[in-house]
C-alpha cells in the first residue's frame, strides 16, 4: 500500500505541496489529476524517492521511499520528460536495468520488443516524443515493478498505441497485483483504465475516491419544460452549472440522485433524462467548487 502522509514541499518561496495526505489502495490503478501547477509531477518524484519532502513521508508498504534502495526496487517511475543518455538504445537500457532490478523478466522484455515497433539498437534521443515514451515503457513493463508511476504517459501517442498501453497496464495489474499511478490531463484516457482518482489543486487534496463513487455524487440531467420556470423552483438543489439550448436545459447537480430527479420531475418536464457523467465533468465540477473555473480565470 502507498501512503502519503502530511507531505509539504517547497521550492524557494513557492509551495508545491502543502500538508498533502491520501492513500492509494494496493492493486489499484490510480488517476492523479489536477490543475496546471497543482503539484502532480512533484508528488510522483517524492513517491519515487527522487525528491525529499520538507515535511511528511511517502511510504510504500510501511517504509519511506527516500534513500531506501530496497523500497525503490519495487518502483519504476517514468517522468513527463524521460531522460536518456545521448547513446542510449533500448538494448543498452535493458542491460542497465537487468542488473539493477531483481524483478527483471527477460521473457517479458522479448515480448515488449515484438509488440512495440522500435528498433532496439537505435539511439533513443533521435526518436519522436511518442517513441521515446514507448521505449521507456518497454523497460518499465519488463522490470515487472510492484509500483509503477507514470507522468503524462499518453502524451504524444497515437490512439492505437494508447489503447495498447492501457491493455498492458491492466495486464501488469492482473499478473503482478501491481499498483499503478498515472498523472495526466487526458481525462478521457484515465477514465478507461483507472478505478480510483485523486484530485489535487494548489498543492492540496480536493478529492480522493473510487471513480464510480466520485461520479455518484454528481449528476447530469437534460430536460425540456413547456413553460417558463418560476424563480427559485430549484433553490433546494446544489446546482453546479446550467446550460440552455432553446427549451432544452442541461443541469450539472451535486447531491442525492433520487432527490434531484424528484425535484425536477415536480416541474412536469415534457422530457427528462439522467445522463452518464464523464471524468472531465467530475473534474470541472469539483474545481469550480474551489474557485477554479473559466469565469474566474477570465475575470482576472
Amino acid at each position: 500500500m502507498l501512503e502519503i502522509k502530511n507531505i509539504t514541499k517547497k521550492f524557494g518561496d513557492k509551495t508545491a505541496l502543502e500538508n498533502l495526505s491520501f492513500t492509494v489502495p494496493e492493486g489499484s490503478v490510480f488517476g492523479l489529476i489536477g490543475s496546471n501547477g497543482s503539484g502532480k509531477s512533484t508528488l510522483l518524484r517524492i513517491i519515487s524517492g527522487v525528491f525529499k519532502p520538507d515535511e511528511g513521508t511517502a511510504e510504500i508498504d510501511g517504509e519511506s521511499t527516500y534513500e531506501n534502495p530496497l523500497v525503490k526496487e519495487k518502483c519504476f517511475f517514468i517522468s513527463d520528460y524521460p531522460y536518456f543518455y545521448n547513446n542510449s538504445t533500448v538494448d543498452s537500457l535493458a542491460d542497465f536495468y537487468r542488473n539493477l532490478y531483481p524483478t527483471w523478466n527477460e521473457e517479458k522484455f522479448k515480448k515488449m520488443c515484438t509488440i512495440f515497433p522500435i528498433g532496439t539498437k537505435n539511439r533513443i534521443v533521435n526518436m519522436s516524443k511518442g517513441m521515446q515514451r514507448q521505449a521507456a515503457l518497454m523497460i518499465a513493463l519488463s522490470v515487472c515493478p510492484k509500483y509503477i508511476l507514470l507522468d503524462e504517459i499518453f502524451d504524444g501517442l497515437d490512439p492505437v498505441v494508447r489503447q495498447l498501453i492501457k491493455k498492458l497496464i491492466m495486464e501488469l495489474v492482473a499478473e503482478n497485483s501491481a499498483t499503478v499511478i498515472i498523472a495526466s490531463h487526458n481525462l478521457r484516457e484515465l477514465e478507461d483504465v483507472c478505478d480510483h482518482i485523486g484530485l489535487i489543486h494548489k498543492g492540496g487534496v480536493v478529492m480522493e475516491k473510487d471513480l464510480d463513487e466520485a461520479k455518484l455524487g454528481i449528476h447530469r440531467i437534460q430536460a425540456v419544460f413547456e413553460n417558463e420556470l418560476g424563480e427559485g423552483v430549484f433553490k433546494d438543489l446544489d446546482i453546479v452549472n446550467i446550460k440552455r439550448q432553446g427549451k432544452m436545459m442541461l443541469f450539472t447537480i451535486k447531491g442525492n440522485g433520487q432527490f434531484i430527479e424528484d425535484t425536477i420531475r415536480a416541474q412536469n418536464p415534457v422530457y427528462m433524462e439522467m445522463l452518464p457523467l464523464t471524468l472531465e465533468e467530475v473534474f470541472i465540477s469539483e474545481m469550480e467548487a474551489v474557485g477554479y473555473d473559466i469565469n474566474n480565470i477570465l475575470e482576472k
